[in-house]
């Protein structure tokens, strides 16, 4: 599975490696055990929808890499989303934030639901999910679409376009219209209700993502395209100059402008012409997602959100999927994979995460498709006997 390579990012707490053959170590402030322990706290937010099948799947297959590296892992399920609204009243409970904060690394299900879509804003799930980012401090999210062979021709593209499509999108993750103020509803002088949310960028917001893309860019591709709106928003005109102003840190890496309506075009059009990607909150939300459909499903990719100190997130970028809740025919693998970034990126374990990965691809290989990626030829299962499968590829392994 193509994500990061295996030197982490030294503006994240990520994992830091020591040196040839020795094993790998949290940097400090990421991770609050022992290394030498290889022991570690993880949160569970199974949350709402198809959240609870997904994440027992990958709690599974986490404890099953990590026991292969005699990595200890030590769960706490916590309530979070429209399962808290029901139990406590509120989307993310303090406890909720408080066992997230204390942990080494937390992984998030999926959050929301049609039955709480007409609640007010702050008693809907996803106000606790904004919540926990911003209570959490992970201001930058790594969402990877990946083409991989065994299902290229399960992405809605031509083969042709499609095939070796390997693209990072780094979100800036707690600013912009999200988090922005002045927001909420008034009157205009009309006498019509309005709506409004603000736009807005710090210099040093700009700089720590940016910082984080020329990072990731680095290790990857070498090239950025940094996604904008400058042509007509002043936020964006402020990103670009700032983006710009970042990249004299890496004269190693290509950098790029693109208007996000173009952005959105090409991905398209020809998406192989992106390696990495940045941009600002909402339009880092609107292309990931656009991105991940090239892959094929939206159940197939992972992401991760981290900060500069303190556990990070991570997360499947697909929703909750009401409809399919409870069936037993909900793709695993995108949390699977999240547990696999959990385990390089939040504890410093790259060789669990390496055998989570191999599993998933011998799985893939071995022709087992979930519904959302099933073609004829293939044989159809369900989210348990995916995990089935992942787990005794897992376990086959020297």
């Amino acid at each position: 599975m193509t994500q990061l390579q295996a030197t982490p990012l030294r503006t994240l707490a990520l994992s830091r490696r020591r040196g040839a053959g020795a094993a790998a170590r949290p940097m400090a402030g990421s991770v609050r055990c022992s290394a030498a322990a290889r022991s570690y706290s993880i949160t569970l937010l199974p949350g709402d929808g198809i959240g609870p099948e997904v994440v027992a799947v990958a709690k599974d297959v986490l404890s099953a890499a990590g026991s292969k590296e005699g990595v200890e892992l030590r769960f706490k399920e916590m309530l979070m989303g429209g399962a808290a609204l029901d139990a406590a009243g509120v989307p993310l409970p303090d406890e909720t934030l408080a066992a997230a904060r204390a942990s080494d690394a937390i992984l998030l299900g999926a959050i929301g639901g049609y039955k709480w879509d007409n609640n007010e804003k702050h008693l809907k799930p996803e106000t606790g999910l904004l919540n926990i980012r911003a209570g959490l401090g992970v201001f930058a999210n790594l969402r990877p679409a990946t083409v991989l062979p065994q299902l290229v021709d399960a992405s809605t593209l031509k083969k042709e376009v499609a095939e070796g499509v390997d693209i990072m999108v780094v979100r800036e993750l707690t600013g912009g219209i999200y988090f922005g103020k002045p927001r909420g509803f008034g009157t205009n002088d009309k006498g019509e209700e309005t709506g409004f949310n603000t736009e807005i960028y710090s210099v040093a917001e700009i700089d720590r993502i940016a910082r984080v893309a020329f990072e990731v860019a680095r290790k990857r591709g070498g090239k950025l395209c940094s996604v904008d709106k400058a042509n007509v928003l002043e936020a964006s005109m402020l990103w670009r100059k700032r983006v710009t102003a970042i990249a004299s840190e890496f004269p190693d890496v290509e950098l790029s402008h693109m208007y996000v309506d173009n952005a959105a075009m090409q991905l398209v059009r020809n998406p192989k012409q992106f390696d990495t990607i940045v941009t600002n909150n909402i339009f880092g939300d609107i292309l990931s997602d656009e991105a991940s459909m090239i892959t094929g499903s939206i159940g197939m990719l992972p992401s991760a959100s981290v900060g500069e100190s303190g556990p990070g997130l991570f997360e499947p970028i697909h929703g909750s999927a009401p409809d399919i809740a409870g069936q037993d025919k909900a793709n695993p693998l995108a949390t699977i994979l999240s547990a696999a970034m959990l385990l390089k990126y939040g504890l410093g374990v790259e060789s669990a995460a390496k055998r989570i990965e191999a599993a998933v691809t011998e799985t893939l290989d071995n022709g087992f498709r979930t519904g959302d990626i099933y073609s004829p030829g293939t044989t159809l299962v369900g989210c348990k006997r995916m995990g089935e499968e992942v787990l005794k590829a897992l376990e086959s392994q020297k």
